[in-house]
């Protein structure tokens, strides 16, 4: 946002990053409803099968299931779909537990669609599909 300051605009791109890592932020702190801030009230997900209201429960369910939860995102391709749409896809490497070191974690591919409300980038649909584990020393991009 340093750039922001400075006068010059942010594109599209940096934008919808930055808000991805703002609802990362906010998952790893257990702020669920800062993170869900960034979710639009029409927000759908897998093919309709989940609304707002269901993917907050199932971002609680996963803060509360992990003391220490971490997400970690591998290449984020952003796209604009005109003046008030986007669409960014990523590979996301979520991983959790009990203690300082993670017990569990999977990767996802993820494809999600964003809409402009104002000066904000809100998450508007999404869709993720778990994928296998890479074999230790193979490059996730």
């Amino acid at each position: 946002m340093a750039l922001a300051s400075c006068g010059e605009k942010l594109t599209v791109e940096q934008q919808v990053i930055a808000t991805l890592r703002n609802m990362e932020s906010a998952a790893e702190e257990g702020r669920h409803l800062d993170f869900m801030a960034h979710v639009a009230d029409d927000f759908s997900a897998q093919q309709g099968s989940m609304g707002r209201l269901e993917f907050h429960r199932f971002m609680i369910f996963q803060i509360n299931q992990h003391r220490r939860l971490q997400a970690q995102f591998f290449p984020i391709y952003v796209a604009g779909t005109g003046d008030e749409g986007a669409t960014a896809n990523f590979k996301l490497l979520v991983t959790g537990g009990a203690g300082l070191l993670p017990d569990s974690g999977q990767l996802f591919q993820v494809e999600t669609q964003w809409v402009r409300d104002g000066g904000d980038w809100l998450l508007s649909g999404a869709s993720w599909e778990a994928l296998s584990m890479p074999e230790p020393g193979v490059k996730l991009n």
